[in-house]
């Protein structure tokens, strides 16, 4: 073991110092770095495509296969987008038309509606309105509505920066693209040149455990998107397919499909509208759907397929999704098998000194 002398202690400081510096700056600058990081994700699952394009198809012009790539998958994603979204959008016009011809010819609807006019011209006669006006309640609930506004224009602003900053990781792509192989070659020059073999090890290493959690993500996605296809066909459910593809697509970030249940609830409500049956049934059978498909995934699919894609035990595997999810939460859940691999490659590598 090497002596501790105060110069080396001293540069071990300044490296720490210098470590904290860096990561106090990427959590400052990840507003600007998150649409590049995207980006280059983008760019390397495109590039296999681009290089079928320009050597398999002798497509000569990088820019134009680059087009073409980007032409494609736009294609892909407007074509699910159609299968999925239009449809959705008309079961949910269908269960408004639904809820209105309900408060307007249902005698119960007319009834809550009567109720709802007498309760508004009793108060406007007798002056309650404006003795309500001037309560403090009133002006507390008048605050609260106008924070409320406020925060839908704040949102509103964050989803038009939010397509800004997507146009810019098209952008990015599109140049990163254009030049991967240099970016790629030369990436490695940021580093000292004595630290360069670890960090070439290191990145390589990465490479290979991002192909295979891509891979195997990708497949455990399809799958899922399958069983839940089949299973609202089961309990003939409405859009069975169209809403079994889109959770699919949201499976590609692990446990993302959560938000699925949102379009389900409203689905389930209008079946049960259209059909006379009970909501809760309804809604009932589809969240049995869930658990079972999510059951399936969490015991077999990704113990088998990722654990073996990743060469990590099932239970290291589902303790590092708890871990990184716990610590880092949605990002957590996208890293935290290539993480962990990476992890494990550098305690045997430099640590336990075992041969890989």
């Amino acid at each position: 073991m090497k002596e501790i002398t105060f110069d080396r202690f001293v540069r071990g400081l300044i490296a720490v110092a210098i470590a904290v510096a860096v990561f106090l700056l990427i959590d400052y600058l990840t507003p600007v770095l998150l649409p590049f990081a995207v980006a280059w994700l983008f760019a390397y699952l495109l590039y296999p495509f681009v290089k079928f394009l320009q050597v398999k198809c002798r497509l000569r012009s990088r820019v134009a296969c680059i087009l073409v790539a980007l032409a494609v998958v736009g294609g892909i994603f407007y074509g699910a987008g159609w299968l999925i979204f239009p449809p959705m959008v008309e079961q949910f016009v269908t269960l408004g038309d639904l809820l209105r011809q309900y408060f307007t010819e249902n005698p119960n609807g007319t009834f809550i509606i009567n109720q709802i006019k007498e309760l508004w011209q009793e108060n406007w006669e007798n002056g309650n309105l404006g003795k309500v006006a001037e309560s403090s309640s009133f002006s507390d609930a008048l605050g609260a509505f106008f924070s409320g506004t406020f925060s839908v224009v704040g949102k509103t602003f964050d989803v038009i920066m939010g397509v800004a900053a997507g146009a810019i990781a098209l952008l990015y792509t599109f140049f990163i693209l254009k030049d991967y192989e240099w970016m790629t070659d030369n990436f490695i020059r940021i580093f000292p040149s004595r630290t360069r073999p670890f960090w070439q090890e290191l990145l390589e290493e990465m490479e290979k455990n991002l192909n295979a959690y891509i891979r195997g993500q990708g497949f455990i996605a399809l799958c899922v998107g399958i069983l839940f296809a089949i299973g609202f066909s089961i309990i003939d459910f409405p859009m069975a397919i169209g809403l079994g593809i889109f959770v699919g697509v949201l499976n590609l970030v692990p446990y993302l499909q959560t938000i699925a249940v949102i379009p389900t609830f409203a689905l389930a409500a209008l079946k049960a509208a259209n059909t006379g049956e009970s909501f809760w049934g309804i809604a009932l059978s589809a969240l049995v759907v869930f658990v079972i498909v999510q059951i399936i995934q969490d015991f077999v699919l990704t113990p088998r397929i990722m654990g073996k894609a990743m060469n990590l035990n099932p239970a290291l595997l589902l303790l590092s999704l708890s871990i990184w999810g716990s610590l880092l939460g949605f990002v957590g859940l996208i890293i935290a098998l290539p993480a962990t691999t990476l992890l494990i490659f550098y305690y045997k590598k430099y640590v336990t000194k075992e041969k890989i």
